[in-house]
């Protein structure tokens, strides 16, 4: 009945700028939107993360989740939080963080690959990743070849979504204006600057009170989301 009513609701909310809109371009979060959230990849990152902190900061575990919640809220990312107020090796966080097997996880999509097949829109990855671990991800999932660019944690100089300037630097490295680009992503916060430039915005997920704002479409997985892109 769920999924029922999540259709329901994407074709009632597609009838104004998604009908028979054509996109040059399209901006794909990586972690959980790629592959499902319950997949376990997102679960195993944050235990890594929250790890990380309890040695950066010297605190226990119940007090790094609490400050990675409030990183996350300020600042967008663990990463940006733990910038702005510690010093540590940067490199050495992406690289403990990201250290999974992924291939215990994730596996080969057949489906999501012969939709981005059918997708004529140039197509990037937009991660607050660093590009190893979005290279790992996309690999494992038989998908690599789909995708022109991918934007990281890096090409962003280390400012995360939903920081404007992510978004305006890789529109403007593609050449793309926010109207013909849509961006699929599962963060609600990450929206609200894609918006902003005139993007359509696709949210990857549950509704919330907050989401009709900021989605222009509201998919419970990137396939469902692709199927109605390309319907339109």
């Amino acid at each position: 009945m769920r999924a029922f009513l999540v259709l329901q609701w994407i074709v009632a909310r597609s009838d104004d700028r998604l009908s028979g809109m054509q996109f040059d371009a399209i901006l794909f979060d990586l972690d959980n939107t790629l592959y499902p959230a319950a997949s376990g990849v997102g679960s195993a990152m944050e235990e890594r993360m929250n790890a990380f902190v309890q040695r950066v900061v010297g605190c226990d575990a119940a007090s790094a989740r609490a400050l990675r919640r409030a990183y996350y809220e300020r600042h967008g990312t663990t990463l940006r939080g733990l910038q702005n107020d510690y010093r540590f090796d940067v490199e050495e966080y992406l690289r403990f963080v990201h250290d999974l097997d992924l291939e215990a996880l994730i596996a080969a999509d057949a489906d999501l690959d012969a939709l981005l097949d059918r997708t004529r829109a140039t197509k990037a990855i937009f991660t607050n990743a660093p590009e190893e671990h979005a290279r790992r991800v996309l690999r494992t999932l038989g998908i690599e070849r789909h995708f022109d660019r991918i934007f990281d944690i890096r090409f962003a100089a280390f400012l995360p979504k939903p920081h404007p300037a992510a978004y305006q630097r890789a529109l403007e490295t593609l050449g793309m204006t926010g109207p013909h680009t849509a961006l699929i992503e599962d963060s609600p916060q990450n929206l609200g600057p894609a918006r902003d430039l005139g993007m359509f915005t696709v949210l990857i997920g549950d509704l919330s009170p907050g989401t009709a704002s900021l989605a222009n479409l509201v998919a419970p997985d990137v396939r469902t989301a692709l199927h109605q892109l390309l319907e339109a």
